[in-house]
């Protein structure tokens, strides 16, 4: 792992920081394939929306400058970039310091594969989440306390992902992914309107579902409409679908999965943005 803080190399990180201290920043995490990061323009939108709902004063061409610098040592690029805007260094106590934010970029070097979907076991998680701020819904906030604890659940069961209900008793994704459901064969994912991180293959999805006018329903999809599922797959920016085959103690429809990720070619991101 190699990690740059503001486009210069570092080892360690200030005890000041606020992402220590608060978890006061953000992040999004993003495959490298080929010399190429997929989702790039989403990926750097979710973070300029972010850093713009967090008060976040940033300078992203140091986010150019550190993969140029990456693209020189080590092309071809393979591997994982997560990319970390904290608030920076700061005094005890809550007030906002002057000072623009601290853009770090972390990259783990890996061998990648085209994508291919993913057969999975999965169930519905015991704990429920809670509503959040209306201001940070669907951002990738420092603050995971939620999933972690939702992984260590899910870890206990030997699940690789699980569907997270909330306090309102929806449906609302997985750990680390969203997801989609196919009820009454209507393709359906839950609105994420009180909660949740708005994810870029989720939205990328969505996207080529609609050129390819494939219907698929933004709602509320409630607890009790579980026994209704007759498809289940998550997606996440290092993998666009996992789908789900063993559901609680019945097998699910694979084929609508594997027909909608061959239609939507979610194998291929090179000439997509």
């Amino acid at each position: 792992m190699i990690c740059f803080k503001n486009a210069q190399i570092v080892e360690s990180i200030p005890i000041l920081d606020r992402a220590f201290h608060y978890g006061d920043g953000c992040f999004t995490t993003a495959r490298f394939h080929q010399n190429m990061m997929e989702l790039e323009s989403r990926h750097r939108e979710r973070l300029r929306l972010s850093a713009e709902r967090l008060s976040l004063s940033i300078n992203f061409d140091l986010l150019d400058a550190t993969l140029e610098q990456l693209k020189q040592q080590m092309a071809p690029l393979n591997g994982t970039l997560k990319i970390i805007l904290s608030r920076g260094e700061g005094n005890r106590g809550y007030s906002l310091p002057d000072h623009p934010a601290d853009l770090y970029v972390l990259f783990y070097p890996q061998q990648t594969q085209t994508f291919q979907l993913e057969l999975i076991d999965s169930n519905v998680l015991e704990q429920v989440i809670g509503l959040t701020m209306p201001s940070l819904v669907g951002i990738k906030s420092l603050n995971r306390l939620e999933q972690v604890l939702l992984k260590k659940e899910a870890q206990q069961h030997g699940w690789l992902e699980a569907l997270v209900i909330d306090v309102q008793e929806g449906i609302v994704e997985g750990i680390s992914s969203n997801c989609f459901i196919r009820i009454n064969d209507t393709w359906i994912t839950p609105e994420l309107r009180y909660n949740g991180v708005h994810g870029v293959m989720r939205a990328e999805i969505l996207n080529r579902m609609q050129q390819q006018q494939i219907p698929c329903v933004l709602r509320f999809v409630g607890r009790d409409e579980i026994p209704e599922i007759q498809s289940l797959f998550f997606c996440n920016a290092l993998n666009p679908m996992k789908v789900v085959q063993n559901f609680q103690t019945r097998l699910l429809e694979v084929q609508p999965c594997v027909e909608l990720f061959d239609t939507l070619q979610l194998n291929q991101f090179n000439h997509y943005a």
